[in-house]
């Protein structure tokens, strides 16, 4: 029974979500940031300015796992995958507290620097500069285009 519960429960947020992105809706960006693509197509070109985490959107169309959109501030419209949005409102709930980008982000995931330390301290085995690192490595969309295309790989747009 518990499990028929948990599966109920996973397909209404499914169908919640697929209802969330109707022309016309709110949703909110759920990352840290994304950028705007000219088209439906990872490689299209990005448009400028990258949106940010809570940044409220409008949706025009729905293309399969694609939303084009049209940001309130700074105005600006644009395809983004439906993974980077959230139909829940993000909203800072102190304004005395200043929170990078990062943090938010992960607040929204269920993170916290209680959570983080707590884990830190029952895997001390593990070394999270690394991880730090990592996340500053950039690889500029038109290295892995080639990537992609040398390799003969099938990406959004057949690996042409």
């Amino acid at each position: 029974m518990k499990r028929i519960s948990i599966l109920f429960a996973i397909a209404l947020l499914a169908v919640g979500g697929i209802f969330a992105q109707t022309k016309g809706s709110t949703m909110y960006v759920a990352v840290k940031t994304t950028s705007l693509k000219s088209s439906t197509w990872f490689f299209a070109l990005s448009l400028k300015p990258a949106l940010t985490y809570g940044t409220a959107v409008k949706i025009l169309n729905v293309n399969g796992k694609w939303v084009e959109v049209q940001s309130i501030s700074p105005q600006v419209s644009g395809w983004i995958q439906t993974a980077n949005l959230t139909s829940k409102r993000i909203t800072a709930t102190s304004s005395s507290t200043s929170a990078s980008a990062k943090e938010i982000a992960l607040a929204g995931k269920g993170f916290s620097e209680e959570v983080e330390n707590t884990y830190k301290s029952e895997n001390t085995n593990l070394d999270y500069n690394l991880v730090d690192e990592m996340e500053k490595i950039v690889i500029p969309d038109e290295l892995l285009k080639n990537f992609i295309n040398e390799g003969r790989l099938k990406g959004d747009e057949g690996g042409k």
